[in-house]
């Protein structure tokens, strides 16, 4: 190695000069250590760093990433924002019986040939089963006509003590151009909280348990003390635990029923749940039950159905089962029975005046404000409308814009003019109809006897003079027994044609001893 470096000086003497030997070894150690700082600073590099290619795509990728975020957020926060468009809403929009199914071929049977019973009398109808009605209950809500968007108006500071607000006639007028963006009169005018100082007040805890039912409500009133507590029948399990039965009473009725021992501390007498209404906006006790009748969808604002029964029926069918056959079925969102006999607002009035339903002056007045506005009797030029007079002790409704209007504008009629409200059914009722394609089912009358049994008020039974007899306390008009030209139906199906058996009739007595009762007594003239 020694003889190598002495071969390799003297080469490097012979090219060059000995003064430059100097610089020239000094460049070649610059240069040896140039490099390994290069190559050695190179390793430790790539071991600690990765390429600037895989730099640059990590860093591209994990900017894009945040942008990608970034913009996924940006888009949520603005959901309401023009460009992003929320999805449709989704409408029920009915459905149809299976086919083979009894109760879509299901014809009523003609009417029983007994010319004794000319009465009104319950007819047979086609339930489904309950368990496949409540399967049926609509996951959405039904479409609205004409309005989706319906505001009550209230006026805190107005001098006007009316529960109704009394709106004036442009007021009212102007209720009945609907639109889609609507604020109405409809009670409660003193305050934001139906039942909240506003009159038809209601305790905090009753109306918590009222706002908190977003089901089925079953409702009545009793109001004077006037009927009695009638217990629903045939109602399933599930609707028990789910349907809210609420029954308002005033006062003087809740005295009453503390004083024959019906009601404890619990305020629950069998499935109904008592609610006191204290501060009644009417001095008729009338008009009073008019509220609860008609502005439901006001006292339980998260309810999406409701039935409202009088408080001298008797229901004697499940709730789902009636929703079913008379909403869901016919794709409708409100449903009234029609009169039994009279189909004619004219016609109704008169009858409310022979039998002193209310002051024949009032009768008078409404009608002819009526005919001014257009209202004509009836004919068959409104068909398919087949009625204009309802029989109003039952009303079923779902709770939409549309139904809720159509219910606010008939209580102002009722808070305007008479209580009577089957002459005022019939105009509120076409008005809507001529600025919507809305459409309600006016069923028959003895389908509504089906499932309801009328009974007697309190004032009745108390005077009778001897115990009345069997289940006349329940029933006033019997069914009559389903003749054989009744469809058959399968096990799955409920076709009800009766709920208690017909009274019999006690025969009168014939013969001597009727003859010996109306036998002709002869004076001694000599």
């Amino acid at each position: 190695m020694f003889k190598e470096k002495e071969g390799l000086f003297p080469g490097i003497h012979k090219f060059a000069p000995r003064k430059k030997v100097g610089m020239l070894l000094l460049c070649a150690v610059s240069l040896a250590v140039f490099l390994w700082v290069v190559f050695v600073d190179k390793g430790e590099a790539q071991e600690s760093n990765p390429p600037i290619g895989n730099r640059l795509f990590q860093e591209a990728g994990q900017k894009d990433n945040s942008t990608t975020i970034e913009s996924v957020e940006r888009t949520n926060a603005g959901q309401s924002a023009s460009t992003v468009k929320p999805p449709p809403p989704v409408y029920f929009k009915g459905y149809t019986l299976p086919r083979g199914n009894p109760c879509e071929s299901f014809t009523l049977p003609p009417p029983p040939a007994d010319k004794k019973r000319t009465g009104p009398r319950p007819c047979p109808v086609c339930y489904l089963p309950v368990e496949q009605a409540i399967a049926l209950m609509p996951d959405a809500p039904s479409f609205s006509p004409g309005v989706s968007n319906l505001a009550y108006i209230h006026e805190e500071n107005s001098e006007k003590p009316e529960f109704g607000g009394y709106p004036s006639l442009m007021q009212r007028n102007d209720s009945y151009d609907v639109r889609e963006s609507m604020s109405v009169h409809c009670g409660f005018v003193k305050g934001i909280r139906p039942g909240h100082q506003t009159g038809f007040d209601i305790d905090d805890s009753d109306l918590h348990e009222m706002e908190s039912c977003r089901g089925v409500v079953v409702a009545s009133a009793i109001f004077g003390a006037f009927d009695l507590i009638r217990q629903p029948k045939n109602i399933s399990e599930y609707a028990k635990k789910n349907v809210c039965f609420h029954m308002f009473v005033d006062e003087q009725t809740e005295v009453f029923l503390r004083n024959s021992s019906e009601l404890d501390g619990s305020m629950r007498i069998g499935l109904w749940r008592i609610v006191t209404v204290h501060n009644l906006p009417y001095d008729d006790p009338r008009r009073n039950g008019k509220v609860p009748k008609l502005l439901l969808h006001r006292l339980f604002p998260n309810a999406r159905y409701s039935l409202w029964i009088d408080a001298k029926l008797e229901l004697v069918v499940d709730p789902y089962q009636i929703l079913e056959r008379f909403l869901w079925r016919k794709n409708v969102s409100f449903a009234i029975s029609k009169h039994y006999r009279r189909f004619d607002v004219f016609v109704e009035a008169e009858a409310n005046k022979a039998a002193a339903k209310f002051d024949n002056a009032s009768i008078d007045f409404q009608i002819e404000f009526y005919k001014k506005e257009g209202l004509t009797p009836y004919s068959a030029a409104k068909l398919p409308i087949t009625s204009d007079v309802p029989e109003g002790c039952v009303v079923v409704r779902e709770h939409i814009p549309v139904s809720n209007l159509f219910a606010c504008l008939w209580f102002n009629e009722v808070d305007r003019f008479t209580p009577r409200d089957q002459i005022s059914f019939a105009i509120v009722r076409d008005k809507i109809m001529s600025k919507t394609n809305w459409t309600l089912n006016m069923f028959l009358d003895c389908e509504r006897r089906n499932f309801v049994v009328q009974g007697y008020h309190r004032d009745i039974l108390e005077h009778w003079s001897s115990p009345p007899p069997p289940g006349a306390t329940e029933i006033v008009h019997p069914p009559p027994p389903v003749p054989d030209e009744t469809p058959q139906t399968s096990s799955n199906i409920t076709t009800s044609s009766s709920v208690n058996e017909p009274l019999k009739k006690v025969p009168s007595k014939r013969g001597r001893d009727r003859k010996k009762r109306h036998r002709k007594v002869i004076g001694n003239f000599a």
